[in-house]
């Protein structure tokens, strides 16, 4: 069932502890990762994987409850008959309550047998950020604050600096920074991962990858849904928050980071750090926000809070001066898709102009990287048309399709980050001065966006009519246009 493991991807037995253990980030994304890997060799009959629980299910009932989101799983290549019940023995179900520091002494004794320098110990806190503090207090007061402890932390990291530096200093009153893992489950997804490696392990890009060659660079992450149960939520955050913030600035620093002098989580992430420091203040006619129809509706409330956010971001730094990103973000629009899109300059002489052939300026070389759905690598390059008739043009492209090429699955971006919570890899998480420098940037576009009405577009488009790219002679890279299903 499982194929041997490279090296590089076998874990150390570990100890999963996760607070929140039946809500529903635990049921619909950490608890099925975790089978997969199972299913996978990584996680062994060695392991244990702990649900914290305030109201107590049955082992029957939780695993009632977790069945529907394995069920991809279940139906693979990788599973048999005896899957499902050998994962489940390595579960065990325990009450507690955060608050009132109720099972706090049962978590102890259930750890404390296998309990080893040698053994890391995953305390996963999927319970609001303002348990964040609580639960590590409770973690020392019941000393199980050790060398090999790791503490994971989902976004929103903090509403603004303010209460970030707040949430910071709870977390880090207990543990150390190397022990703190801030997920952003983009960072795992597998192209998002690719793009270090085109870049960095292929000079033809790594060359070309300045202000002399870029005219801009695009960057989308479109969702068909709206805001359904986090209605309240999301209406106290609104995109900027939720999505620009973390995701939308995470893919940028990636795609303008100078190359670490090695790949390891302080090099990488020191350079990331320095795109956020590079940003420029934003101007008013710099963003543009949105608000999908109905959104009202839905909340039941009057609210100004944007949907939709799309901005000219402006990196002040000597690789990227002059080009500008365009980065833009929504609900309820015309699809699904994540894409970095890199346009190219155009050639700077035209030899085929007096034939009347410009099919360069219309169709410029483009880089466009898909990051979910349909994973994978486009390259728009311009082509001779076959057959005679002299030297016609016509875009044509390069296409790298992960589903295509990869004959395995793809890890959910959960997999990968939980396993390398459990190798003791930073490279894919926030350090605190990359969430305090972020919240540095987009503390005042909040304040600028406050002084605005969000525009009001229908659902199953992509945002309200452009007015950024439009004034420098763009357009957006519509992925609708380019999505093959």
């Amino acid at each position: 069932m499982n194929q041997a493991l490279p090296e590089s991807a076998i874990t150390h037995d570990s100890d999963f502890i996760i607070f929140g253990g039946s809500g529903d980030l635990s049921i619909r994304k950490i608890f099925p990762a975790l089978f997969w890997r199972f299913l996978n060799g990584q996680i062994t009959h060695n392991f244990r994987l702990i649900s914290c629980m305030r109201n107590v299910l049955t082992k029957k009932e939780f695993a009632d409850k977790l069945r529907p989101f394995c069920e991809e799983a279940l139906k693979s290549q990788f599973a048999n008959a005896a899957s499902w019940e050998s994962f489940l023995e390595l579960i065990q179900i325990l009450e507690l309550d955060i608050i009132n520091e109720i099972g706090a002494d049962n978590l102890y004794n259930t750890l404390r047998p296998k309990l080893s320098k040698e053994r890391p110990c995953v305390f996963y806190l999927a319970v609001a950020p303002k348990l964040f503090g609580t639960s590590c207090l409770l973690l020392k007061k019941n000393k199980l604050v050790l060398p090999q402890s790791r503490v994971v932390v989902e976004k929103p990291f903090g509403h603004d600096k303010k209460s970030a530096l707040a949430l910071n200093q709870e977390i880090l009153n207990v543990f150390d920074e190397g022990q703190i893992y801030r997920i952003d489950h983009y960072l795992g997804k597998e192209t998002v991962q690719n793009l270090m490696a085109l870049r960095f392990a292929n000079v033809i890009f790594e060359s070309q990858w300045n202000n002399r060659y870029i005219e801009h660079v695009q960057i989308t992450t479109a969702e068909t849904v709206g805001v359904e149960q986090r209605a309240s939520y999301y209406d106290s955050y609104g995109a900027l928050r939720d999505m620009v913030q973390n995701h939308m600035l995470q893919l940028l620093c990636l795609v303008a980071m100078e190359p670490p002098s090695r790949f390891n989580a302080d090099q990488v992430r020191n350079e990331k750090l320095r795109v956020l420091q590079a940003l420029r203040k934003i101007e008013d006619d710099e963003i543009q926000i949105g608000q999908y129809e109905n959104y009202t509706q839905e909340l039941n409330a009057q609210s100004n809070t944007e949907t939709y956010v799309a901005m000219r971001v402006n990196i002040d730094n000597w690789r990227w001066a002059g080009v500008p990103f365009y980065i833009r973000t929504g609900k309820k629009l015309g699809l699904r898709a994540s894409e970095i899109v890199i346009t190219f300059k155009n050639r700077p002489h035209d030899i085929f102009s007096e034939q009347g052939e410009n099919a360069n300026d219309e169709f410029p070389n483009r880089l466009v990287i898909r990051v979910q759905p349909h994973e994978g690598l486009r390259l728009h390059l311009t082509s001779k048309k076959p057959g005679p008739g002299g030297m016609r043009l016509f875009p044509s492209e390069l296409n790298l399709s992960f589903d295509e090429t990869f004959a395995e699955r793809l890890p959910d971006a959960y997999e990968r980050l939980l396993m390398d919570i459990a190798r003791g890899n930073q490279t894919l998480f926030m350090r605190s001065d990359e969430v305090l420098a972020a919240w540095d940037y987009i503390d005042p576009v909040i304040e600028k966006v406050r002084k605005k009405s969000p525009e009001i577009y229908s659902a199953d488009s992509m945002g309200p009519e452009d007015k950024i790219l439009i004034k420098e002679g763009r357009y957006w890279f519509d992925p609708i246009l380019e999505q093959k299903e």
